[in-house]
């Protein structure tokens, strides 16, 4: 048996984005960070797209629809 051992990764619009080690464990927080930079994180869709190159990748998709 072998471990391998993942890191994770955080991707909007195809960017990678950085993730502190002290809000690695807080995905709230995590977001709320990550919206400093791009605030339409706020509302978009924390999606889980599965294991590439080694690392656990999860995406903020925009909400997509109409206002009103």
């Amino acid at each position: 048996m072998q471990i391998n051992h993942l890191t994770r990764t955080y991707r909007y619009d195809g960017i990678d984005l950085p993730a502190p080690p002290h809000l690695a464990d807080d995905r709230d927080a995590l977001r709320a960070y990550h919206a400093t930079l791009y605030p339409p994180i706020l509302n978009a869709e924390m999606v889980d797209a599965g294991v590439i190159g080694g690392a656990h990748v999860t995406e903020y998709r925009r909400a997509v629809g109409t206002k009103g």
